[in-house]
């Protein structure tokens, strides 16, 4: 029985163009079988004829509950345009499901199956035109898998929004879902009112306009028309018991054996669907592109542009897609060793050592009875051996991701050099971002288990954190109940005492995912290969001279477990690693003075804290720092009278200021006397030297526009986008394929004799000198585009920190893009008590101390930075606060 026929939708809709839509009869199937029925959908087919392009293939796009086809108005409008650009032409077919959108409205229940079927039914009568790519979002994206895997002759690729197969046994369906579905609320608020559907519309972030949400609403006018909607809802298999329990198991085994390509696009912020089932899919696609688009939500095609990444995909796939079953193109090897011939593991230096009853690690951190305890390289290395025989007994496989809240220190070495010995994938991310980062992070990389102390583990049950829970220490049986741990660290040991280790991973396996600071963005996780953790073991070891007598003091955290394999003794001073201002010069000279070591690795922000604390040192204490012999400080940029200071503190030592990222933690080097040079040169910015080793720097010249669109070159003065190249860049960010994408632009092909050579867009601005001495002059997005052209922040702060009267300054723009103006923000000497319009004279010395015309000069107490580093200027954050306060707002802090 048919209650209303299919429709076309209203003319006016935003953003659709009337003339897709079209009704198509359709052959009924299973429960229609017999009865034709009208179904609506969207079709760029007849609009492409009239373009005359050749079609490569067609889309099949399916909505979920309760939207409709105008989910993929604009693909389906992107597409067209891009055929008429020349691109591809791909056919994109949106249809309405039976009882949705503008499609008949019948008196069928449409069970899982039944749907699917019914797609099926609707595809033959269209006669789609092959290859097939399907799309589907919602419970449309289980709908489009099931055609899919039924569908194998002609499926060329899976794309997926946010969406789920499978649902694991024994954990409650989302609770919203589990509210609507609920008995005596089901009716009302899917059916009877639009609650449900404007609950769905509300999940859009930014929230759709009202004219979107009033077309969305456009088809749901009546209960009569929203009765598949709670149809919709009733049919979610919550459990076994569940009718369509069996067919949602069918697909999922399905899609784990499809081998097209696959392309996921996930809307993080989802209460329904998470990143628990993103992780499901990737488990059964682990070929897919994936990309979290950072603060969008359930509905993702209406909050990012996920049209423009659908056809970015398209090209980039291009002849597979169009012609199914075409040979996959092999993954880049990204290993030192291509072959794994000469391969090293990162834990070689510890396996060296292992009878060894030197000491490997020492142990600053407070202990009952005072005494430091140290950690034997005999002892360390048969600590690893048991934990990795004992995580890999409870189920720890090669692939799966260990996230760790340990602070460094003997346990924190043991653990990593366990899961790296036997495959599992370390998720690391830094303290200093704070619970919300930190939960950002970790559930953005969804490990499969967590090991924490009892802080970390708290978190991790407060906020819902995924994996299963280990304890770094003992707990009490209360304690481990309420915080949801299985077992600690010592019932590993246990477990993996005489138990054989599985076989290694090799080269080209992911290692690690070092999440960056924050400082510039949502913290990204940054994947590493064993070949490339290798690598950078080997370039440090090189460039530095370290040996197994060398000895390291690590304050900065990336570095605090490379000690073992460098095969060296290592040492963490006592600090909060969450805060690197805690660390003061006493700490340091008592981390030196327990192990002996001759390098000295600190981060900018400890190193501010550590010249400001000298006063304390012993005459003890300077004789130990005396006894160093090479000091660093790396991860942003770090000024010459800091490091000035810093090497009186050790006077024997060469101080360096490495230059890297998280993504290539060593690109060049300079020491300070190459810094002392340096300032003789005309050059703006800050000079970071010449690359270390094999790595090399390009880069991308500024158009007038301010983007790097220029050819990476070598070439002298070029102020442009740094680009890089080392044996030890990281393999890609995590689930984030289209910021791989633009990492990576314009250098294809870069290499015509390197042919493994891998290079990396890193987002800082600068230019290379003759001597081939690289300049970094600050952050892509801190550029000011002038009505002259671009112009970089930090050759102008440089010259605004000379005025004596200025401890730290930051220039940014105010004013429209391709017009803005320059603003001096200055930290003052003494400090100002409140932000406020310098006074006059500061004002006439800035603006004499620099070539850059300056429109304000403004004073603060302090400038905003990062807490990692506490040297990285949020210069975004102040061009904001700039225009706000010139605009006449209140003068409050930044």
């Amino acid at each position: 029985m048919v209650t209303a026929r299919a429709t076309l939708p209203p003319p006016g809709l935003p953003g659709l163009d009337a003339g897709f839509s079209r009704i198509v009869a359709v052959p009924g199937v299973g429960v229609d079988h017999g009865v034709v029925r009208e179904w609506h959908c969207l079709d760029t087919g007849a609009e492409l004829t009239r373009l005359g392009v050749r079609v490569v293939g067609t889309i099949l796009a399916v909505h979920g509950n309760p939207t409709w086809s105008y989910l993929w108005r604009a693909l389906l409008t992107q597409s067209v345009h891009a055929a008429e650009r020349g691109e591809p032409a791909w056919r994109v077919v949106a249809v309405d499901q039976l009882d949705m959108g503008f499609s008949d409205r019948t008196d069928e229940d449409r069970p899982l199956a039944q749907r699917v079927a019914d797609l099926g039914a609707f595809t033959a009568a269209l006669g789609l035109d092959t290859p097939v790519v399907t799309l589907g979002h919602d419970w449309g994206g289980v709908v489009s898998a099931g055609w899919a895997i039924d569908h194998p002759e002609s499926l060329a690729g899976v794309v997926l929004l946010n969406t789920a197969v499978h649902h694991p046994d024994g954990v409650p369906i989302p609770a919203p879902l589990r509210l609507a579905g609920a008995r005596g609320v089901l009716a009302a608020s899917t059916v009877a009112t639009t609650a449900f559907l404007d609950t769905t519309l509300a999940l859009a972030t930014p929230a759709v306009d009202a004219a979107t949400r009033r077309a969305y609403r456009t088809p749901y006018g009546s209960a009569t028309r929203r009765r598949a909607i709670g149809g919709f809802v009733a049919d979610i298999p919550a459990d076994g018991r569940h009718p369509s329990h069996p067919e949602l198991e069918r697909i999922a085994a399905g899609v784990a054996e499809l081998d097209v390509p696959a392309l996921l696009l996930w809307g993080p912020e989802d209460p329904i669907f998470s990143d628990r089932y993103l992780d499901d899919l990737l488990d059964r696609l682990p070929h897919a592109d994936v990309h979290r688009f950072e603060g969008a939500s359930h509905l993702v095609a209406e909050d990012r542009p996920y049209a423009e990444a659908v056809l970015t995909w398209l090209r980039e796939h291009g002849d597979r897609l169009t012609s199914p079953g075409a040979t996959a193109p092999a993954r880049p090897v990204t290993a030192t060793d291509p072959d794994g011939s000469g391969f090293t593991p990162i834990w070689h230096g510890l396996q060296q050592r292992r009878a060894d009853d030197e000491t490997a690690i020492v142990d600053m951190s407070p202990t009952r009875s005072g005494a430091t305890r140290r950690v034997t390289w005999r002892q360390l290395d048969d600590r690893v051996r048991r934990l990795a025989a004992g995580l890999h007994r409870i189920g720890v496989r090669k692939g799966d991701r260990v996230s760790l809240l340990v602070p460094p220190g003997p346990t924190l070495s043991a653990v990593v050099y366990a899961c790296l010995r036997i495959g599992a994938v370390i998720v690391v991310a830094d303290a200093g971002l704070g619970i919300r980062g930190l939960t950002r992070a970790v559930r953005g990389s969804w490990p499969d288990f967590i090991i924490g102390e009892t802080l970390g583990l708290t978190a991790a049950r407060a906020l819902g954190w995924p994996g299963v829970r280990i304890s770094a220490a003992r707990l009490p049986k209360a304690a481990s109940a309420a915080l949801g741990v299985t077992c600690s660290l010592s019932d590993i040991l246990a477990q993996g005492t005489g138990e054989p280790l599985p076989e290694p991973p090799g080269p080209g396996d992911e290692a690690a995912i070092l999440f960056t600071s924050g400082s510039t963005g949502p913290a990204k996780g940054v994947a590493y290969t064993h070949g490339q953790l290798s690598a950078l073991r080997d370039v440090l070891a090189d460039h530095f001279g370290v040996t197994q007598q060398t000895g390291l003091v690590t304050g900065f955290a990336p570095f605090a477990l490379l000690g073992p394999a460098l095969g060296t003794r290592s040492v963490t001073p006592q600090m909060d690693v969450s805060s690197p201002r805690t660390l003061t010069a006493s700490a340091v000279a008592a981390a030196v003075r327990e192990s002996g070591a001759g390098i000295v690795f600190l981060s900018p922000a400890a190193v501010l804290n550590v010249v400001a604390t000298a006063d304390a040192l012993t005459e003890e204490d300077r004789a130990a720092l005396a006894g160093v012999h090479t000091f660093l400080s790396t991860g942003a940029p770090i000024s010459p009278r800091l490091l000035e200071s810093a090497a009186e503190l050790m006077p024997n030592a060469t101080p360096h200021t490495p230059y890297g990222m998280t993504e290539c933690l060593l690109v060049t080097d300079v020491t300070l006397d190459a810094v002392h040079d340096a300032a003789q040169a005309p050059d703006a910015g800050v000079c970071v030297g010449v690359p270390i080793g094999a790595n090399r720097v390009l880069v991308s010249a500024l158009d007038a526009d301010g983007r790097a669109t220029g050819t990476p070159t070598a070439e002298p003065g070029v102020l442009g986008e740094i680009v890089v190249s080392a044996p030890h860049l990281k393999d890609h960010y995590d689930r984030l394929w289209l910021t791989d994408r633009e990492a990576t632009r314009g250098t294809e092909g870069l290499d015509p004799f390197e042919p493994g050579a891998r290079w990396h867009r890193t987002g800082d601005v600068g230019h290379l000198d003759e001597h081939g001495r690289l300049w970094v002059e600050g952050r892509m997005p801190h550029v000011l585009v002038t009505e002259d052209g671009p112009l970089a922040p930090v050759g102008p702060e440089q010259e605004v920190e000379r005025v004596d009267a200025v401890r730290r300054a930051a220039v940014v723009g105010v004013g429209p893009h391709g017009l803005r103006q320059a603003v001096a923000v200055v930290e003052t000497i003494p400090p100002t008590k409140r932000a406020t319009l310098a006074d006059p004279g500061l004002t006439a010395a800035v603006r004499g101390s620099t070539r850059t015309p300056l429109v304000a000069v403004l004073a603060v107490p302090h400038l905003p930075t990062d807490i990692r580093h506490n040297s990285k200027i949020d210069r975004s954050k102040l061009s904001g606060w700039a225009e706000r306060i010139l605009a006449g707002g209140r003068p409050a802090a930044p």
